[in-house]
């Protein structure tokens, strides 16, 4: 009777942990928190921001990551479930944008929320 015990609950262990993996791979996804700032500093609400995976689509505005999105009344917009890599990014509203700098991210830190800030003029 002992045996059968311990190995009922060896196998339980074994089913929580695998599911405990799965949940914190589910709830720890990449992520990249943008905001965004106008060029006097001021948080830029309704700005739309895309990501893209390569210089050359980022150039051509082809291939784009997810969907385009739009920042909230803090200026902030979050991507969820990226890749661990680079991106390059264009940030719009009305005629301002980001094409005077800060276009690539730094590769992406897994299971992170990774924070940028860009400038639009």
């Amino acid at each position: 009777m002992l045996h059968i015990r311990t190995f009922f609950v060896v196998v339980i262990s074994i089913l929580l942990s695998a599911s405990f993996h799965n949940l914190q791979a589910q709830i720890l996804n990449t992520k990249l928190q943008v905001t965004v700032r106008d060029d006097s500093g001021n948080l830029v609400e309704g700005a739309t921001i895309r990501l893209f995976t390569s210089e050359e689509d980022y150039d051509k505005e082809q291939n784009q990551v997810g969907k385009t999105i739009r920042t909230d009344d803090k200026g902030r917009a979050s991507f969820d479930t990226l890749e661990p890599k680079i991106y390059y990014i264009i940030v719009e509203k009305g005629d301002m944008d980001n094409s005077d700098g800060g276009t690539k991210t730094e590769s992406l830190t897994p299971k992170r929320i990774n924070k940028i800030t860009i400038i639009i003029s």
